[in-house]
């Protein structure tokens, strides 16, 4: 079986390492697999290409605000996407995310259409239904036909234009015609949301996100973190996410939170901190992204209890690793959020509500560290790779 996957990223960012754990485990099997991928680090492997080129991202980007239009500015890159199709031929195309200003829908779906691939598309976010946002938060005019945005300086940002209901059109009409596809989406959220758009009718499945449970994300020696920052007994509280400080991330609730809960001998770790001059309560650690995957487990495992604030997510990662690095969760229960990690070991409150979500930090935090193995073992039942790659290897047989 050859099956090719298309993402932005390969091995970097939540995507890419599922898109590469899924590559690397059908090689493994003995199928023929590639990954195409647009942005991001040069990854040399076998039948991995990177296919976007970075000037046009930038120019895609820039076009993107100037006009309103996305997903339409990266001729040079399509091409180069469509003719390595042609040369590998797979016999099935699995698409990941599509946005981020590194491909042109329109050509993409034509050439899946004309050659009657079939396709797997998993939802990662909901900017295949609406008319350009990743996440359309309360907002509901994707239900009808989008238009009159009020998000249009939101990712994917526009400066002046709205052109969302042209676009909402074009994705329909792109996915008419489409026959042999299954839409998945990590979380019971996701899949029912998309049920209630244009997609309504279409085979629409939930299939959970994997992580590497065996290599990566499991329990580990902290000792030398806790000499690194400092630490002696106190209690650490973990939160993790690119762009942290973000409003859509939610790293201002966890500020909140630490400054409430100065003087109880509790340390907060920020992971993913833009700017690290900005002042902190003297209770936070604040750091930079990590992109080494090793250290990020030992940052979970030194955690007491992993929190997040995301003003909406579908199925995130970062709740995984933790899980399966046997530290508790706690946060607040907004998109797919609370599907993640199931009670006890996963405490999830109203979006906002900080008294709710102190008192599930403070329960979380009262957990003795014994049962951090049970944790973890828990957590790679339900979410190793493995587990995600079968049910997969399931959907691509039912479609061949």
């Amino acid at each position: 079986m050859k099956i090719l996957y298309i993402d932005v990223n390969c091995k970097n960012s939540s995507t890419g390492k599922i898109v590469y754990d899924l590559y690397a485990q059908g090689m493994a099997d003995g199928n023929e697999t590639a990954v195409c991928y647009g942005r991001g680090p040069l990854v040399e492997e076998k039948n991995i290409f990177k296919f976007g080129l970075d000037w046009e991202t930038n120019l895609h980007a820039l076009l993107t605000r100037l006009t309103g239009l996305t997903g339409c500015w990266s001729f040079f890159s399509t091409r180069r996407l469509l003719r390595f199709l042609d040369e590998f031929r797979p016999d099935m195309i699995h698409i990941h995310e599509l946005h981020a200003y590194f491909v042109n829908l329109e050509p993409l779906f034509q050439y899946l259409k004309e050659r009657k691939i079939p396709v797997v598309y998993t939802l990662h976010c909901e900017f295949a239904y609406t008319g350009k946002c990743g996440h359309a938060y309360e907002c509901e005019r994707w239900k009808t036909g989008c238009g009159h945005c009020p998000k249009l300086r939101e990712y994917p940002k526009t400066l002046f234009l709205d052109f969302t209901a042209h676009m909402f059109r074009q994705k329909k009409a792109q996915f008419t015609g489409l026959e042999k596809v299954i839409i998945t989406a990590p979380s019971g959220w996701l899949a029912d949301r998309a049920r209630q758009s244009f997609l309504k009718g279409r085979d629409i499945r939930v299939v959970h996100n994997g992580i590497d449970t065996e290599n990566v994300f499991h329990p580990r020696p902290v000792q030398h973190l806790k000499e690194r920052h400092g630490l002696s007994d106190e209690k650490v509280v973990l939160a993790v996410a690119p762009g942290l400080m973000s409003a859509q991330k939610g790293g201002r609730w966890v500020v909140k939170l630490a400054e409430a809960m100065q003087g109880e001998h509790t340390k907060f770790i920020l992971i993913g901190v833009d700017d690290l001059t900005e002042e902190f309560p003297p209770n936070v650690i604040a750091l930079g992204r990590i992109f080494n995957q090793q250290e990020l487990a030992e940052y979970y495992s030194l955690a007491d209890c992993f929190v997040i604030c995301s003003e909406k997510e579908n199925f995130p990662t970062t709740c995984l690793e933790a899980f399966c690095c046997g530290t508790p969760v706690a946060g607040f229960a907004a998109g797919g959020t609370a599907e993640t990690v199931p009670a006890p070991y996963g405490l999830f409150c109203e979006y906002g509500n900080m008294d709710a979500l102190r008192d599930a930090v403070a329960h979380q935090l009262k957990k003795e560290t014994l049962v951090r193995e049970q944790i973890a073992q828990e957590g790679s039942m339900r979410f190793s790779k493995n587990v995600m790659y079968e049910n997969y290897q399931r959907i691509y047989q039912e479609l061949l």
